[in-house]
């Protein structure tokens, strides 16, 4: 009983790993709704509103007017999950696993003057949630998942001169996660755990013609010492059904690098093009400390051991290209087309990270009915390669099947100039 609960308290650090929406392992995107419509090419040199407090802090400086930008992106997600074999006897594969997700940010930024401005900026870096069907077969391994990052990042810019501008500041980062899953033996098992971590984003901007920007973004690994318990309900576990346990755990969100370029063509065709490196190698193994408490036991149970348990992720590359057509003084379209790594490996690969290789197509439009506001609406389609998961953990008995993962994005958002 204590190794399959270990192996579960384990699966709370996998769960934040698994799969999300629009960028490899448990990362977000959804920071811009401007840069959605192009595929997030360009993210690091184009400073388009606000939003450039995240992709680019040395943008700022470059906006000319204060400005505040505001958006949501909803992401509808899809998975068929075929060939599926084993897992708990009569259970069920129906897949669609991901919910109906908003993902908010905000942005505001304020011009001081002789090249400086600040901002501050509040949007998700990473996230997840999955939630399978009560009877889903695969459930031992993971019946639900919730990981919510939010960051509040404070930024300060300064343009040296007419080429170079640079910015940064310090993140503030909240991460809380919840997993559920069931045991072979009838029990329940929910986990819970939470920490607060401080990162930093740095970031430079040049141009060197009038209608060429080079942008340099990087966004710091942030390692968090989550505080948590595993608490056991059910049959399965007998007298040892209430027991709550204390537990730890280390975990490190990856940095990561954005280079892109913005190539103004003429008065009316902006082309832009990007790559972010992100080093999930970090992820190498999780270490769970747990220590147990139950009331049976009339008291602590002491020290219930140490597990180490391998992910052997691998660092990623994301690559983009995109395109803006000016209509008028008030309309732009966009378009871009995206693909993104994922950092599993075929051995490692569970039902908590049933994610491959993705490619996206984005589309978006922005609306400025006057000097001081913008409308943007951006909508985007993603693709996963299938991908295969074999498990067989002693205890949980095996289970395989082929996901097929796919996603659309909608997006909207504002930004007003003052």
């Amino acid at each position: 009983m204590k190794k399959a609960m270990l192996k579960t308290t384990l699966s709370l650090s996998v769960a934040l790993a698994s799969t999300q929406l629009f960028a490899s392992g448990f990362a977000l995107n959804e920071q811009s709704i401007s840069g959605m419509g192009t595929g997030y090419a360009g993210r690091s040199s184009s400073a388009e509103d606000a939003s450039t407090v995240y992709g680019n802090p040395a943008g700022m400086s470059l906006l000319g007017r204060d400005e505040v930008t505001a958006g949501v992106a909803t992401i509808d997600a899809k998975t068929d999950i075929r060939n599926a074999s084993g897992g708990r006897p009569g259970g069920t594969n129906d897949g669609d696993m991901v919910p109906f997700t908003s993902v908010p940010n905000g942005f505001i930024v304020k011009q001081l003057g002789n090249g400086w401005a600040v901002g501050v900026g509040a949007y998700a870096p990473f996230g997840l949630v999955t939630d399978y069907e009560s009877g889903f077969a695969g459930a031992n391994y993971g019946q639900k998942s919730e990981v919510k990052v939010v960051t509040l990042q404070p930024t300060v810019s300064y343009a040296i001169n007419d080429m170079v501008s640079i910015g940064g500041g310090p993140t503030f980062n909240r991460m809380s996660g919840e997993l559920s899953s069931t045991t072979a033996t009838g029990g329940f098992v929910d986990v819970k755990g939470d920490d607060t971590a401080v990162g930093y984003n740095l970031g430079v901007i040049v141009q060197p013609t009038s209608s060429t920007r080079l942008g340099l973004t990087y966004h710091s690994k942030v390692s968090y010492s989550l505080d948590g318990h595993t608490a056991l309900s059910g049959p399965g576990f007998g007298p040892f059904a209430g027991t709550r346990y204390k537990g730890s755990l280390d975990i490190t969100t990856p940095e990561n690098v954005d280079f892109s370029v913005t190539q103004k063509l003429d008065d009316q065709w902006t082309v832009y093009a990007g790559a972010t490196w992100t080093r999930w190698s970090r992820l190498q193994n999780i270490t769970i400390n747990n220590q147990g408490v139950s009331p049976f036991l009339g008291g602590s149970a002491g020290p219930i051991g140490t597990i180490t348990e391998q992910q052997n992720w691998h660092d990623t590359w994301a690559s983009a290209i995109g395109v803006a057509y000016r209509v008028n003084k008030e309309w732009v379209l966009r378009s871009g087309l995206s693909v993104d790594q994922a950092p599993t490996n075929n051995t490692d690969r569970s039902v908590r990270i049933p994610t491959g290789d993705r490619k996206a197509i984005s589309f978006g439009a922005g609306y400025s009915p006057t000097d001081d506001w913008t409308i943007d609406l951006a909508v985007s389609y993603l693709k996963e390669e299938d991908v295969n998961v074999n498990l067989n953990v002693p205890g949980k008995g095996a289970y395989s099947s082929t996901y097929e993962n796919s996603a659309w994005g909608f997006g909207a958002g504002a930004t007003y100039k003052f």
